[in-house]
C-alpha cells in the first residue's frame, strides 16, 4: 500500500511529539531556575541595583512558561517534519541553544558571573536567530513560534548589560546573611 497519510493522522502524529517537547521543556527551564535559585527571593540578587526596566517577578515566569510552551511547539514541527530538508542541522542548533539557555541561570544566579552570563546571552541570541532562520526554512510556522523568543532575550541581554553596568563588583558583593529572631 502506497497511500499517503491522513491529515487527522498526521496531527495526531504532530500531537505526540508536542507531548513529550512541552513538558520536557518546560520543566527543564524549570529545574534550570529552581536549582539555580533564580530571580526575586535570591538574596545576590535582590542586593543588586536594577535597572528601571526591570519587570515584576511573576513576569518572568509568566514570560519564560510561554517561551518554552512556544519553544517546545516550534521543535515539534521540526521533529515531525520527516524527510525536511536541513532537518538534522535544525534540531541539532535548537539542543545547541537550549543547553545555553539551561546555563545562563545557573551562571547568573548561582556562580554571580554577571559578565560571563552577558556573553552567553549574547551567543544564545545569535544562535536562537540562527535556529529560527532554519526553522523558518522547514515550516514557517516553527520559526514564527521562535520569535517571542528572541524579542525576549534582545530584552534579558538589555537586563543583564544594564545589571552589569549598575552593579561593577557583582561577582564579589556580600550577601547579607540570614537573621533568626529568637
Amino acid at each position: 500500500m502506497h497511500e499517503i497519510a491522513s491529515p487527522g493522522q498526521l496531527r495526531l502524529a504532530y500531537l505526540r511529539w508536542a507531548l513529550v517537547t512541552v513538558p520536557a521543556i518546560v520543566f527543564l527551564g524549570f529545574l534550570s531556575g529552581k536549582l539555580a535559585n533564580s530571580g526575586y527571593g535570591n538574596r545576590w540578587f535582590d542586593a543588586l541595583v536594577k535597572p528601571e526596566t526591570m519587570p515584576p517577578g511573576w513576569a518572568f515566569g509568566v514570560a519564560w512558561t510561554i517561551l518554552y510552551i512556544l519553544m517546545a511547539l516550534a521543535f515539534a514541527i521540526i521533529l515531525h517534519a520527516r524527510g525536511a530538508r536541513g532537518r538534522g542541522v535544525a534540531i541539532t542548533a535548537f539542543l545547541a541553544q537550549l543547553v545555553l539557555n539551561l546555563a545562563w541561570s545557573p551562571l547568573f544566579f548561582r556562580a554571580h558571573q554577571v559578565s560571563d552570563a552577558l556573553i552567553l546571552i549574547l551567543a544564545l541570541f545569535l544562535l536562537v536567530a540562527f535556529t529560527t532562520l532554519l526553522f523558518w526554512r522547514i515550516r514557517r510556522s516553527a520559526g514564527l513560534m521562535l520569535i517571542p523568543y528572541l524579542c525576549w532575550l534582545a530584552f534579558a541581554s538589555h537586563l543583564n548589560y544594564e545589571i552589569r553596568r549598575l552593579n561593577p563588583e557583582a561577582g564579589s558583593l556580600a550577601v547579607p546573611a540570614l537573621q533568626t529572631q529568637i
